[in-house]
């Protein structure tokens, strides 16, 4: 009886919930909604008691008789408010009332998700309509297409040269790695210029920390006043380089994880600390312009690492069958120098599949990092002149250094 009451409870409470934000826009007069906080908590108990005495056939019954009376509801005032979210909200209620006795925790957080969406109107319609370009909501589309259409839909098994690939696994990062760009750009855009290039650099850096180095030290060059701002925010978007090496290496298995979290944490605090000092030294420093906006969630970015995961894992795959273990570390290093993330994935999906274990994947993943560092400094040095590009290669010289002696630290000693 217990887990029944529970069940029952849950289910007025989501009633409750969708209901009470309903009621603060039902309005008042002929021209209100139908529906208020009572109908929503009687809707969802509907639902509970539907599914509990009877099962689905009485669900399906009883749900075509709530979205008739959300259908007349809304043709009463219709001539007034042409919207339905009222009316889909009912249903909806009505929906998760009836989840509850087959999955409590979800129906749950469904009604917090609900209400939030409902709450938020003003600020997702602002959102849509004044604050994302056209670009940006195209690319977010086509990030919900490749999350919510084309990842479940991936095969998860071995497939390829050496059976080395899974592709539910790579599109999967696509998805991570696209979201993580995503929530950096918005970042951006959120920061803006008013709080300097520090914080935007750390932020641009889930973009692209090569990238961002690179642009700050085109910046350097046209102002050199913004060479400490820069420095700043170079070094700071390595931090945001550790942070996603972290989340695709524990995306792709969680005992690589929990060998390399120490040093690379090590690394990020190090890093963390450099850009910091920098960035004390810039706050007395002029404020930079206004960065320059691109894309939001752009899928080029992490469908080209797909790409580049598929080719590493295949080339590491053949190394190994040529040259052993040693093969894994070679190829990982040389595939750092692109990317370390498509690298460290690389590496730890042999350790997911059972090719290697979580230690052995280890110097690999580090030695993608240095030669990504290498890669970095030669950036930094080109972009922007022999000073900037000294600053930032003792920040990276650190931060690969760190995450070394960590590793030592914690494995060999």
């Amino acid at each position: 009886m217990g887990g029944t009451a529970a069940q029952f409870a849950v289910a007025l409470g989501i009633g409750l919930l969708i209901g009470l934000e309903r009621e603060r826009h039902k309005g008042s007069g002929p021209g209100r909604e139908a529906a208020g906080i009572r109908t929503f908590a009687l809707v969802s108990l509907l639902g509970a008691a539907s599914m509990r005495l009877a099962g689905p056939s009485a669900v399906t019954v009883a749900g075509v008789f709530v979205a008739a009376l959300a259908l007349v509801g809304y043709a009463q005032r219709r001539h007034d408010d042409p919207g339905i979210t009222t009316e889909v909200s009912l249903v909806v209620a009505f929906v998760l009332g009836a989840l509850t006795q087959r999955d409590l925790a979800l129906a749950a957080a469904l009604a917090v998700v609900v209400t939030l969406l409902l709450a938020w109107r003003g600020q997702l319609h602002h959102l849509v309509r004044d604050v994302l370009t056209e670009h940006e909501l195209h690319d977010a589309l086509l990030f919900l297409v490749a999350a919510v259409v084309v990842l479940p839909l991936v095969p998860d098994t071995q497939v390829g040269p050496y059976a080395a690939l899974n592709p539910f696994t790579i599109w999967r990062l696509v998805v991570i790695v696209g979201a993580i760009n995503g929530l950096g750009y918005v970042a951006v855009r959120i920061v803006g210029p008013r709080l300097g290039l520090p914080i935007a650099g750390f932020a641009s850096g889930f973009v692209s920390s090569t990238a961002t180095i690179a642009t700050m030290g085109g910046r350097v060059s046209e102002e050199p006043a913004l060479s400490r701002h820069a420095v700043a925010a170079a070094v700071l978007s390595t931090i945001a380089t550790l942070i996603q090496m972290m989340i695709v290496v524990g995306a792709t298995s969680r005992a690589a994880l929990g060998e390399l979290a120490v040093p690379l944490g090590v690394g990020a605090v190090v890093a963390a600390a450099y850009g910091l000092l920098f960035a004390g030294r810039a706050a007395r420093s002029p404020a930079p312009r206004q960065l320059e906006e691109g894309h939001a969630f752009d899928l080029k970015v992490p469908v080209l690492l797909a790409a580049l995961i598929a080719t590493i894992t295949v080339l590491s795959a053949a190394l190994e069958a040529w040259l052993g273990k040693t093969g894994i570390t070679v190829g990982t290093a040389a595939a750092g120098l692109a990317d370390p993330h498509a690298a460290s994935a690389s590496a730890a999906s042999f350790v997911a599949d059972g090719n290697i274990t979580a230690q052995a994947a280890a110097v690999p993943i580090l030695a993608a990092l240095t030669a990504n560092a290498v890669v970095k400094a030669i950036v930094a040095r080109t972009t922007g002149g022999r000073r900037y590009g000294s600053q930032v290669s003792v920040g990276l010289v650190l931060v690969v250094a760190a995450a070394w002696i960590a590793y030592a630290l914690t494995h060999v000693v």
